[in-house]
């Protein structure tokens, strides 16, 4: 199979333009729509529906698509494998992550990466909701959960402790719990989608945080949107200690029942499809995440 053509042929999914495509591989617009017909003729399908103004995905198109993208990540590692030159990464990297932890710690990193690796583009996709790897056509997800489906892999980021925090205008108002069972008569802030959470003091005892039960009336399903309800003195919400450290900082929030954090063994994993081959856009990026977070979580640091 022509691997030029698949080029094309990815090349021209992302960007909804054939002759665009074919300018990126030096082709000329003629050439580029003979090479797509020659592949669709060797599929025996086709896999762009075309109109006078854009391109579009046809059903095939886009089941073939993730397909095509592995053919070439295993030409370029099968290249690298035999020394070619393939050390400076390249292409589009379609990466999805919560956008509660993009806009803190990679955001503020992406023209750092972006000038250091000049052959690569960014193609992000951020919300809180997790998005399918494989039906989306992603390289890598950062996601905040166990690494439980087996077909992908990973590699952790960090750790991803979660802590009990309120405002101290709502502490003034309701008063402080003393212990986990006074957390029944408090207005806690649920997180959508998040089933009773087991808690876990620093001397071993067990607690439950559920907002299913007692005074709670606010649920959310947005870390950064959560974070400012219990700013605003909303309640007693549990989040992730990355997301409210400069908040405990600056006495904005403060940690209740600061004894007691998640008693889940969670983390941030970085993961991609099990089948695909690592490819070097990929990977530099998964380094550079883990050398400029991951190895020193500002988030860990003690708060003074």
């Amino acid at each position: 199979m022509d691997t030029d053509a698949l080029r094309l042929f990815v090349l021209a999914a992302d960007q909804r333009n054939i002759s665009a495509a074919g300018r990126k591989l030096g082709m000329a617009p003629a050439v580029a729509s003979a090479k797509l017909a020659k592949l669709e003729k060797l599929l025996a399908t086709d896999l762009l529906h075309r109109s006078t103004r854009k391109v579009a995905l046809s059903v095939e198109g886009a089941e073939f698509l993730p397909y095509a993208r592995e053919i070439l990540a295993q030409e370029d590692a099968g290249l690298a494998a035999l020394g070619h030159d393939t050390h400076q990464a390249k292409g589009t990297l379609r990466f999805t992550a919560p956008s509660s932890f993009t806009q803190l710690y990679i955001a503020p990193l992406l023209a750092e990466f972006l000038n250091t690796q000049t052959g690569i583009k960014l193609d992000l996709r951020l919300s809180d909701t997790r998005f399918d790897l494989i039906d989306g056509s992603y390289d890598l997800a950062l996601r905040n959960a166990p690494l439980q489906d087996t077909s992908l892999k990973g590699r952790k980021l960090t750790d991803d402790t979660r802590v009990l925090c309120a405002a101290p205008s709502y502490l003034e108002k309701h008063g402080t719990p003393q212990t986990p069972d006074d957390l029944a008569n408090h207005q806690l802030i649920g997180f959508q989608g998040d089933s009773a959470r087991l808690l876990r003091s620093t001397d071993g005892h067990s607690a439950v945080f559920d907002p299913s039960t007692g005074k709670s009336r606010l649920f959310i399903d947005d870390g950064t949107s959560q974070r400012i309800a219990t700013i605003a003195g909303a309640g007693v919400s549990l989040n992730s200690r990355w997301i409210v450290h400069d908040d405990i900082k600056s006495g904005r929030l403060v940690r209740v029942l600061p004894h007691f954090s998640s008693a889940e063994s969670s983390a941030l994993w970085l993961i991609y499809p099990k089948a695909n081959v690592l490819s070097a856009k990929v990977r530099v990026f998964i380094d550079f995440l883990i050398d400029r977070i991951g190895r020193n979580p500002p988030w860990e640091q003690p708060v003074t």
